[in-house]
């Protein structure tokens, strides 16, 4: 995985056309980013590490695959960038499908200089913002993590709003036992109270298929998941 920290991130252009490739390469390149072409979007697949942080920079109509089918296939393969679409006079309709599937931006031809460079380094500040929150939420996951099977059972409960006696009558210990796993769950997640192990809980579970290596987080209490009811009643939390 990159640093997010030290990583610069890179603008991968995917053209057909080798003179607008090489032309978007200068353009590019001169303000100062990291930038690579790719003739197709087979050849962007083979070469692309998922981990680097970026944005596309792609080709709506391309021969072989389309802009839209490699969009298509970055989902299908669980993978979240950015992808700004150069589209053609008369390619709305198809823009506007590229955006509700999540693209970032369209830009139509003929286009300024500068107009892309704003679109781009939009983008990028949104997949810094995106590749920040699956990384909170990593360090989430692997807190929740070192609670034992008991301490989960009674996070879970916590979570759930529910009272020590409550617990402790639940899973048939003492109060004062579930008194000391709580504090416990405090101490090893480093939270202070159980407002924080809420939004810990929800952090951890923010982590979509967006690198292509995300893991399934094995924090699965007593129910298997947190409860549905749960999210309801504490979604008004910040």
């Amino acid at each position: 995985m990159h640093d997010l920290e030290t990583t610069r991130p890179t603008v991968f252009v995917i053209d057909d056309d080798a003179s607008i490739r090489n032309a978007l390469h200068l353009l590019i390149k001169s303000v100062g980013l990291t930038v690579e072409t790719h003739a197709s979007g087979r050849q962007f697949l083979n070469d692309f590490d998922p981990t680097t942080p970026g944005c596309l920079v792609l080709d709506l109509r391309m021969p072989g695959m389309s802009g839209l089918e490699l969009q298509e296939e970055l989902h299908r393969r669980g993978i979240s960038i950015p992808v700004i679409f150069i589209t053609g006079h008369g390619d709305v309709p198809a823009a506007v499908r590229a955006m509700k599937a999540g693209a970032a931006d369209f830009v139509e031809k003929p286009f300024s200089d500068q107009f892309l460079l704003d679109t781009i380094q939009r983008a990028i500040a949104q997949d810094t913002q995106m590749r920040k929150r699956w990384a909170d939420a990593e360090r989430a996951r692997d807190r929740l993590e070192t609670l034992t099977p008991r301490e989960r059972e009674v996070a879970n409960l916590v979570v759930a709003g529910k009272a020590s006696k409550q617990i402790a009558a639940e899973l048939r210990i003492s109060q004062k036992t579930v008194e000391v796993h709580r504090l416990h769950i405090m101490e090893k997640l480093g939270v202070g109270c159980v407002v924080d192990l809420v939004r810990m809980v929800f952090a951890a579970r923010m982590c979509p298929a967006g690198t292509g290596h995300r893991r399934e987080m094995t924090f699965s209490p007593v129910s298997g998941a947190w409860p549905q009811e749960t999210a309801a009643e504490l979604a008004c939390f910040p």
